[in-house]
């Protein structure tokens, strides 16, 4: 009895037991879902775990992960409102939230996501100008994020955020904005400079005034210094003379002392003598025409000593001819000139 075709039977049945059975057991992993069809129509999404299916009828579709998805999208070019193209990169931060809606609403949900931001993003840039561009990124931000999740709501799909990571415009408009800056920073140098220049003078000038201030108030101080000791110096000569009553023949020789002093000055052409002057030469004519009584000095030299009695006389006849002569002159002027009336 040939045993063979049972036994090559039994394993034929055997395998196709094996592979119908790995065939009914799907295991999903944690955070990813799975479609199945039925006889080609949806028939239910398999959750994580462990799942039967009906093998040849039942069909399951590759894994769809439910984590947050991070994609960065090429930059595209976008046309600014004063004409500008810029280059925008952008990055989109998702989730899938209905695996039956994100397999069967959309062909591709990547790619329809992708062409969505474009779009979007060229329609709120194109409302602005490069400068506002540049410095509204949350703006943009938040309008696209708003538009990208309602519109791929029925898609199954969460929009959790989008960023901008980079706006690059022309090369010609970074050299200027380049040179802006540049020309901004050299601006706020000088200001600073010219305000540091302002304040050192500012504070010099204040220095000085206070200097002018403390040498003004010096200058009183010592001018009533001087002021007080000269008047104390006059005060004790002038009691210094009445306590030792001078004798009128030394206040003839002070007048005598004092006229030259009248004359002094490159344009005194006319000056006046007083008529105490005469009075005063008068007074010393005849102090030196008195004997004056010998000192001991005298007394001890001899008695022909001619010298100093002819340098005697001499004193004594100039000083009566200056006397004589300034009477004179005071007699000439208070005389009328010719040919003047005579006072009444």
């Amino acid at each position: 009895m040939d045993v063979t075709a049972p036994v090559v039977a039994g394993l034929i049945v055997a395998l196709i037991a094996i592979f119908t059975v790995v065939r009914a057991v799907r295991i999903v992993p944690q955070a990813r879902a799975r479609n199945v069809e039925r006889l080609g129509r949806y028939h239910r999404t398999l959750t994580p775990g462990l799942s039967l299916v009906i093998p040849f009828i039942d069909r399951v579709h590759p894994l769809i992960d439910l984590r947050e998805q991070v994609v960065s999208f090429t930059p595209q070019p976008v046309i600014t409102e004063d004409n500008l193209v810029v280059e925008i990169d952008t990055v989109l931060y998702f989730q899938v939230t209905d695996p039956r809606a994100a397999f069967y609403e959309i062909a591709n949900f990547l790619q329809g996501v992708e062409q969505l931001t474009v779009t979007t993003l060229r329609n709120v840039v194109g409302s602005m100008d490069l400068e506002k561009t540049l410095t509204s990124r949350d703006t943009i931000n938040s309008q696209l994020r708003g538009v990208l999740d309602e519109a791929t709501g029925k898609w199954g799909l969460r929009v959790n955020r989008v960023e901008i990571k980079a706006i690059d415009p022309p090369q010609s408009i970074k050299d200027a904005m380049q040179k802006q800056m540049r020309a901004e920073r050299d601006k706020r140098a000088a200001v600073l400079g010219a305000e540091g220049q302002r304040q050192s003078q500012i504070l010099t000038a204040e220095g000085d005034k206070q200097a002018a201030v403390l040498r003004a108030e010096g200058n009183r101080t010592a001018a009533i210094l001087q002021a007080e000791g000269q008047s104390r110096a006059i005060d004790e000569v002038f009691q210094a003379v009445h306590r030792n009553d001078p004798d009128p023949k030394l206040l003839a020789y002070q007048y005598l002392q004092a006229l030259p002093q009248l004359a002094q000055g490159e344009g005194n052409n006319f000056w006046v003598i007083p008529s105490e002057i005469t009075t005063a030469l008068q007074g010393v004519s005849r102090a030196f025409g008195e004997t004056l009584p010998p000192s001991p000095a005298t007394r001890e030299k001899p008695p022909d000593d001619d010298m100093t009695a002819r340098a005697a006389d001499d004193s004594a006849r100039a000083a009566q001819a200056a006397a004589e002569a300034l009477a004179d002159a005071a007699r000439a002027d208070a005389a009328p000139s010719p040919g003047t009336a005579p006072p009444r």
